[in-house]
């Protein structure tokens, strides 16, 4: 992991990037402490959460059969 001044990443920009898409993380410190106060990371596509059963959570499991199946006729049917 690379840390870099924040006038440096202002400089540099383009170049870091460029580093960050082929999978580095960049830490970018602040001051003259050079405190750590952010990090570039590459960005990954966000999973769709699970679904939960509500109360029923570890409880119970429901498993839809491959012969399973309704026409719109048979669901309005049912009504």
């Amino acid at each position: 992991m690379k840390t870099i001044a924040v006038g440096e990443l202002k400089t540099h920009f383009p170049a870091i990037l460029d580093e960050v898409r082929t999978g580095g993380r960049v830490s970018i410190s602040y001051g003259r402490s050079k405190k750590p106060v952010a990090m570039i990371v590459p960005y990954e596509e966000p999973k769709p959460p699970k679904r939960k059963l509500g109360i029923l959570d570890g409880k119970a499991k429901i498993v839809f059969k491959k012969d399973w199946a309704m026409t719109s006729e048979e669901l309005l049917a049912s009504q």
